[in-house]
């Protein structure tokens, strides 16, 4: 069954969170860097993130006597996912952030996940007095092997009496339990009825069923169920961290509607993780969306292949040879969801095209018969697994050579030391090779996690005996993990000439091995050796190699790719995947090009790990462009990087101010920082405007970002962008800044504005006339390898104003970008790790001239670890 990458907290069984959990404990705090505190590479200025280790969503956000608190996901342990506990920050601006000590820790019987605090005025829950109410922390309980409760995830109170700083847990915990392993992220809030009385209402969610779940309360420990919200909208992933809030129009109290926030993983519109928000009405009891989609159409057309009258005719269908279930496609077209997988949800009619039989091992193809573009447009719907084609090779065959080492094919019985090589710790010649591999050639790999012991923990080194180096590359199989972010913990494969290295390749965290190679036509002639290091522990703590061979041919990697393409004189012309999702979406591509040609459709499964496999319907050449029912929602940001959000309780002037956790589950346990991992959002003032399509939220930066910056260092106007890229004065440079943009796109197919640029790399913020969209490129940005997820563009749909024109704010942080488009009517956050020294600014355009109306550049100051000492 594919599971929800990355967050544990989803859908895996809770015996497997204890075990992760026990692993992460094994893996201690990382040193802290050789930079000071606030000074660390990537480290934001103006952004919340903790001095060390792994953080995600925020939690229990609450305004009290003066002081925002800012509670969080925490691993007090470690620097990746695990021991989840309530991590503590305070500020009294909402800018100037101080951390505090841990304020509610998992423990042997439960993980403290997600969840809210309110402050209990009127004593209802009897934890403190009339004079002295208490603050009430409502959390979900993770429960572990060995409690009474064990797999299941329930709702739990704590209580502070000293202002949020220490917390007592309720003895009588859980107090909301529906014996479900995926009933979480408790919001609570005080809700008064026209009748004056009022009660607690708790919204939360059932994961996995994509619902909302709310309840009523007198006193905080006793729950009576209202009503259920859901599905609805976006259901691709699990919904998580619910919020449910009242907001004026245009600030008129006399016209309110009420927003129900429901993040999702997978499933966000730039894929992974994302926020959705609906608005409608509560009355107490029930919500009522009024932004709830209809389930799209395909556009009329021709339908190529619907796959409904139950076989694969005019299909060519390649099964894997070693599937003894006839996978990945089997026979004929799936019914739906098949057996051992989540639901499958999108598709039509009575079958579609689903790789997961046999699970997400079998690899395999599907090719149709020839057919004629005659149209403008080709349809269809696709799901399943995210993974991209990156090469045309499918095979793992290696390229044509001299095999180093014998491949590692020792006679039965021997082992490395009998071939010359040397090592150290648990990597002496006597415990290698190893007998199997993912994607392995032949029967035996060096496996650094089947050493000694086993495990990630198992550390040393291997080298090999010398050998001459007579061609142009080296190419191997690689997998296992790799440590970029953390030097500390070598974990590489290194090519060593004349005693020194000059050269290293890691894995990139998976258990498939894929072909890497190192240019070495410098080094024809001189003596060589290969050394394997392996200093690291705890997750990933691991390298497999294989197939060492010296050759002159280019060394293709392997497409793990799930994917769907057009294929036209036989070259792939077009490709789509599925976006780790078993709800299909609509998927279209402008074929124009291709008109009275012959074409074919692909259907490749090469993947044989997680979502691992692809889904596909309803072929259709159309005069129409299909449209992504993802586009139609209503997401609170359109980038990869801002999930988790909810707003702070108790504010004064009914006041709504939201904050994200600014990362992404598709990649975040890998991103490249240390000591600590993760940030959060600017926090963020919501609002509701009214719109040609109805109320829509409108966000904007809190006005304390302001008081940050002082008077612009640039500033430029009314001026034409030609063709090209012009880099701005040094005036304009910066790393931590805002920028104030507003261009006419004129005539230019794209135009705007790159940030965090040097002469290699820069983070592109564009406007696409095409499409009508802004877009963040971040596929050049500096440090895009440590996760083959990363590297991306995201997009927004932005209407030009009244006067043609494109107005920008951009918040630039070491490690962010957050785009707030015309006025805060559209966001798109981004994480983004820029190369060292990387600050340039500079204004572009393509295929035409765009018009610059004005630019502004204001540096912030920094807000983050100021008084730390240094």
């Amino acid at each position: 069954m594919p599971t929800c990458t990355a967050r544990t907290k989803q859908s895996i069984s809770l015996v497997t969170v204890a075990s992760l959990s026990l692993g992460m404990t094994l893996l201690s705090s990382l040193p802290a860097a050789a930079a000071d505190l606030g000074d660390e590479t990537y480290r934001p200025g103006i952004h919340f993130s903790p001095e060390k280790n792994w953080m995600n969503d925020p939690n229990g956000m609450v305004f009290y006597k003066g002081v925002y608190h800012l509670y969080f996901q925490h691993n007090p342990l470690g620097n990746v996912w695990g021991n989840m506990s309530w991590g503590h920050a305070t500020s009294k601006d909402l800018v100037h952030w101080e951390q505090q000590p841990l304020a509610i820790a998992g423990d042997a019987e439960e993980d403290v996940f997600s969840g809210s605090v309110v402050v209990d005025t009127n004593n209802t829950s009897g934890f403190g007095t009339s004079k002295k109410p208490p603050l009430i922390a409502i959390y979900t309980s993770a429960y572990k092997a060995g409690s009474p409760h064990a797999g299941l995830q329930a709702q739990s109170l704590a209580y502070s009496l000293d202002d949020g700083q220490s917390w007592t847990k309720y003895k009588n915990n859980p107090v909301v339990n529906r014996n479900s392993a995926n009933f979480r992220d408790p919001k609570v809030s005080w809700y008064t009825g026209k009748d004056g009385k009022g009660y607690w209402v708790m919204t939360a969610v059932e994961a996995t069923e994509h619902k909302a779940v709310l309840y009523k309360s007198s006193n905080l420990k006793d729950w009576t169920k209202l009503s259920e919200f859901g599905p609805a909208n976006a259901t691709g992933g699990v919904w998580e961290c619910p919020d449910l809030f009242p907001l004026a129009i245009d600030g008129d109290p006399e016209n309110v509607k009420w927003v129900m926030v429901m993040n999702i993983n997978p499933g966000g519109v730039a894929g992974g993780s994302a926020g959705q928000y609906f608005v409608g009405d509560f009355d107490g009891t029930t919500f009522t969306s009024d932004t709830t989609k209809p389930v799209p159409t395909m556009p009329e057309g021709k339908i190529l292949s619907g796959f409904n009258d139950g076989n694969y005719s005019e299909w060519t269908v390649t099964n894997d040879s070693t599937s003894d279930q006839d996978g990945p496609f089997g026979a004929k077209p799936m019914a739906g969801t098949v057996p051992g997988q989540q639901e499958v949800t999108g598709y039509k009619g009575a079958g579609l095209v689903n790789s997961f039989r046999g699970g997400d091992h079998p690899i395999g193809t599907m090719l149709s018969d020839p057919f004629t573009v005659d149209q403008d447009y080709l349809n269809f719907l696709v799901g399943g697994g995210k993974h991209a084609r990156v090469s045309d090779k499918r095979d793992n065959k290696a390229p044509v050579g001299d095999l180093l080492f014998d491949g590692f094919e020792v006679p039965e019985g021997s082992d490395l030391s009998a071939f010359g090589w040397t090592g150290t710790g648990a990597l002496v010649p006597e415990n290698l090779p190893y007998k199997g591999g993912n994607m392995a050639l032949g029967s035996q790999v060096l496996n650094t996690f089947e050493v000694g012991a086993g495990g990630d923990d198992q550390v040393g080194t291997a080298t090999s005996p010398e050998f001459t180096i007579s061609k142009d590359r080296i190419g191997m199989l690689v997998g296992g993990g790799h440590r970029r972010n953390d030097p500390s913990q070598q974990l590489e494969v290194q090519l060593l000439v004349g005693g020194k290295i000059v050269d290293t390749i890691a894995g990139d965290n998976a258990g498939a091995m894929n072909w890497k190679s190192w240019e070495v036509a410098q080094y024809k002639g001189q003596k060589a050796q290969i050394k394997v290091v392996d200093q690291a522990t705890g997750g990933w703590g691991h390298l497999t190699l294989d197939n060492l061979v010296q050759t002159d041919e280019q060394v293709i990697p392997r497409s793990d790719e799930t994917t769907v393409n057009l294929v036209v004189d036989d070259k792939t012309v077009r490709t789509t995947t599925g976006s780790d999702s078993e709800s299909l979406d609509f998927s279209s591509w402008n074929v124009k090009e291709f008109a009275g040609k012959q074409a074919q459709i692909e259907i490749v499964d090469n993947n044989r790990d997680g979502w691992g496999h692809i889904l596909a319907d309803e072929f259709t050449l159309s005069d129409t462009a299909a449209k992504s029912s993802l586009e139609s929602y209503d997401w609170l940001d359109y980038g990869r990087d801002y999930y988790a959000s909810v707003s702070f309780g108790n504010m004064p002037q009914d006041q709504r101010i939201m904050l994200g956790w600014m990362n992404n589950w598709d990649y975040a346990n890998d991103i490249p920082t240390d000591p600590w991992r993760s940030a959060n959002s600017l926090p963020r003032q919501v609002g509701l405007t009214q719109t040609a399509e109805g109320p829509r939220l409108t966000q904007k930066p809190v006005d304390q970002v302001k008081t940050l910056g002082s008077k612009p260092s640039y500033i430029e106007s009314n001026r034409s962008i030609a063709e090209g890229t012009r880099t701005l004065p040094s005036q304009a440079s910066g790393s931590i800044a805002k920028v104030d943009l507003t261009f006419d796109p004129g005539t230019a197919k794209t135009s705007g504005i790159t940030v965090h640029g040097d002469a290699k790399s820069s983070t592109v913020i564009g406007y696409d006339a095409d499409s009508k969209k802004v877009y963040v490129d971040r596929t050049n940005s500096g440090n895009v390898g440590f996760n083959p997820n990363f590297a991306s563009v995201e997009e927004m749909p932005v209407k030009l104003n009244s006067n043609g024109e494109v107005t920008l704010q951009v918040y630039l942080d070491r490690s962010s970008v957050e785009v707030f488009a015309q006025n805060g009517q559209r966001t798109l956050t981004d994480q983004v790790f820029p190369n060292q020294g990387a600050d340039q600014l500079a204004l572009f355009a393509k295929g035409g001239t765009a018009k610059l109306k004005t630019l502004k550049v204001t540096p912030l100051q920094q807000s983050m670890f100021t008084n730390t000492d240094k």
